[in-house]
C-alpha cells in the first residue's frame, strides 16, 4: 500500500470511529489529518485534502480546538492560521475521555441525583422501583467516574514518577 493509499484510508478510518467516540465524522477527519500531518495545516489545505467546505472545515475546527484536541499555530511571516493536532495519542485519549465525561458523564450524574429526591410515599411500589433504578443508574455512574479518575491519575502518576527517575 502507497503512503497516500494509507494516509486516505487512516483519515476515513478515524472519522468513522470518530462516530462512535461522540464526534461527528468531519471533525474526526480533520483530527485525523492533522495527527498525521508532520508540520502545521491551514484550513485551506484541509479544504483541498478532504474535499470539504470552509465553514465546515471552521466549524470543526473550533469544536476541535474547544475539545483541547487540536491548536491554532501561528507561523512567523504568515497571514495564515495554521493549525495542528496533540501528536501524543494518549493525551488525546485522556482528552476526549476528559470531554465526554464533562459532556455526558457529569450531567447524567447531577440528574440522577436530583432524581433520587423525589418526592413520593417510599411505601409505593412504583416510587420504590423508580428510586432504586435511579440509585443503581447513579452507583454504575460512579463506578465509571471512579475509573475515569483512576485511569488519568495512572498516567499524571507515571508521568511524575518518570519525570523523578530523570532526575535521580
Amino acid at each position: 500500500m502507497k503512503l497516500t493509499e494509507a494516509k486516505q484510508q487512516f483519515i476515513s478510518s478515524w472519522g468513522a470511529f470518530g462516530t462512535h467516540w461522540g464526534i461527528n465524522r468531519t471533525m474526526a477527519q480533520i483530527h485525523a489529518l492533522l495527527l498525521i500531518s508532520p508540520d502545521p495545516v491551514t484550513q485551506d489545505d484541509i479544504m483541498e485534502q478532504l474535499s470539504i467546505s470552509r465553514g465546515n472545515v471552521n466549524m470543526n475546527i473550533r469544536e476541535l480546538i474547544s475539545w483541547n484536541l487540536v491548536e491554532r499555530v501561528i507561523l512567523p511571516g504568515e497571514r495564515k492560521e495554521y493549525f495542528t493536532a496533540e501528536k501524543d495519542i494518549w493525551k488525546v485519549a485522556t482528552q476526549i475521555m476528559k470531554e465526554r465525561k464533562k459532556r455526558e458523564l457529569d450531567p447524567m450524574l447531577k440528574l440522577l441525583s436530583q432524581l433520587e429526591n423525589v418526592e413520593a410515599d417510599k411505601k409505593d411500589r412504583e416510587a420504590k422501583q423508580f428510586v432504586e433504578m435511579v440509585g443503581s443508574i447513579k452507583k454504575l455512574g460512579m463506578s465509571v467516574e471512579k475509573v475515569f479518575d483512576a485511569t488519568v491519575k495512572a498516567e499524571e502518576n507515571w508521568f511524575t514518577g518518570s519525570l523523578l527517575k530523570l532526575f535521580k
